[in-house]
């Protein structure tokens, strides 16, 4: 393992010292895989473009997420500025192993390009796809083998997240809520229970590592991702549950009305997100994961439920009607 993240290493170094002029440029891409990104484009998607693509897509990122958080627990791999810390451009919580941006770049880009159905929005994905991977590397906060790593576990996801859509997804659109209600909830104890079971599995960390110093940090921020996870997929997977049986809100309207319900709705999101992160404490662990889940689920079950109930009250969207309801003697 030492000779493949030594000859990562010589590539990185080798990328900065070749192109000194992008590193602001790379620092750019790389903004697009933040979680703020997300937090901004994903409710947008859903309540002003397309709400079936905006479930579709939020699900897809917040399950792409889940998967790692429990692949770089792991792994258990470091980052190649843990390792010369020269070629940090850039830094990153966490374990390196899998690329997470790498990871949601393969996943997303494409899905978007096949809902789209455009040769150049074909063109452009696959060219982000590459960029991103690109622009990790290139800031010294993964190797070359965590993106392909990301690469291969996004694309796997967009397949298996495929194959639901086309073969299962009408079927279960079908059943009651109390069913599409358990699903949501049993979704995110199953991640939870694949995350616990990994680190039983794999044990402690080795602390003689020379990163070692790195670990605690690294540590607690798969436990704080994997809560995040478990808390968005209870509350976007209940949201568009009670949503689609309750509001069937529609996302048409004039510019101006979908402006203001994006600019409502972002005020609740922002003030949910990080008004509780600066509210609710870090420590003791046994407080903060639990308050983390819950802070993560009442931000997307507003994204997801509340904020269309809301814009449907200030006549911000229209709604379909409740389906009639007859007997016949």
């Amino acid at each position: 393992m030492e000779s493949l993240h030594d000859l990562g290493l010589a590539l990185i170094r080798l990328f900065q010292e070749s192109y000194p002029q992008l590193g602001g440029f790379f620092r750019i891409v790389s903004a697009f895989g933040q979680e703020e990104f997300f937090l901004l484009i994903m409710p947008f998607i859903y309540w002003c473009l397309n709400k079936p693509f905006g479930k579709q897509l939020g699900y897809l990122f917040l399950m792409t997420t889940a998967v790692n958080t429990i692949a770089k627990q792991a792994f258990r791999w470091p980052r190649p500025y843990w390792l010369d810390p020269a070629v940090g451009l850039s830094t990153q919580e966490g374990y390196g192993m899998p690329s997470g941006h790498a990871q949601n770049a393969a996943a997303l880009y494409p899905f978007v390009a096949a809902w789209v159905r455009r040769r150049w929005v074909w063109a452009l994905a696959i060219f982000g796809v590459l960029l991103m991977g690109a622009s990790r590397i290139y800031l010294g906060v993964h190797f070359p083998t965590d993106v392909a790593g990301g690469f291969v576990l996004g694309f796997l996801l967009l397949a298996l997240a495929a194959g639901w859509w086309w073969y299962l997804a009408g079927r279960f659109s079908k059943r009651i809520l109390g069913q599409k209600l358990l699903v949501a909830v049993v979704v995110p104890l199953v991640v939870a229970a694949l995350y616990i079971a990994v680190w039983l599995i794999i044990g402690e960390p080795d602390r003689s590592l020379p990163w070692a110093a790195y670990i605690p940090e690294a540590e607690r921020d798969t436990v704080d991702g994997i809560a995040s996870a478990v808390g968005a997929l209870w509350g976007f997977g209940v949201g568009v549950a009670l949503e689609a049986s309750r509001v069937r809100f529609r996302t048409a309207g004039p510019v101006w009305q979908r402006a203001l319900r994006f600019l409502v709705g972002m005020v609740v999101t922002l003030a949910l997100w990080a008004g509780l992160d600066a509210v609710f404490p870090d420590d003791p662990l046994w407080l903060a994961i639990p308050l983390r889940i819950i802070r993560y689920l009442l931000v997307t079950l507003w994204v997801a439920y509340y904020g269309p109930i809301v814009f449907v009250r200030l006549r911000l969207v229209t709604a379909d009607p409740m389906p009639e309801m007859s007997m016949k003697l």
